[in-house]
């Protein structure tokens, strides 16, 4: 599985550390930016981190700006993607269990480097469960079908 990072200026020393731990993880790691903590546009880099994993397949995408949020809500609107907000593990085991979330988002800000490191162990471990979970991502993925008019580009 490929994993591409990328981070805004309040992620950069986060995801910096991160496609470490995920290289020493064993996953390929590629990282899309930014490359200082010089003040930069979160949307850039998320659209380009969902854009690339809604069109490579067994690819999955980590972003990191200020709060995760953010950057969340732009990789959302790339068709095919499920990006999940996971400043705890809990949520990282449950978006990719339940949700087959495709996109971690953090806040850089919001947690510390050894916690954010635990989420994507486990983020990139957990695999999804299926059964009665991919009948609720089929309408996840119906309901977006119904508002995206161009999907090819």
């Amino acid at each position: 599985m490929k994993v591409v990072i990328a981070g805004d200026h309040g992620g950069f020393a986060l995801k910096e550390d991160l496609k470490t731990y995920i290289r020493e993880l064993g996953y390929d790691c590629v990282d899309y930016g930014t490359y200082s903590s010089e003040s930069v546009d979160y949307p850039d880099f998320a659209f380009l981190v969902a854009d690339t994993v809604a069109k490579q397949e067994n690819t999955v995408g980590i972003m990191i700006d200020g709060a995760g949020i953010g950057s969340a809500m732009v990789c959302n609107k790339v068709p095919g993607i499920r990006a999940a907000v996971c400043n705890d593990l809990f949520c990282a085991r449950n978006s990719r269990e339940h949700n087959d979330a495709n996109v971690l988002t953090m806040g850089g800000r919001v947690i510390g480097v050894g916690l954010a490191r635990e989420i994507v162990k486990v983020w990139l471990s957990c695999k999804f469960l299926g059964f009665h979970h991919s009948r609720r991502v089929q309408k996840i993925m119906d309901i977006e079908k119904k508002f995206v008019k161009c999907c090819d580009s």
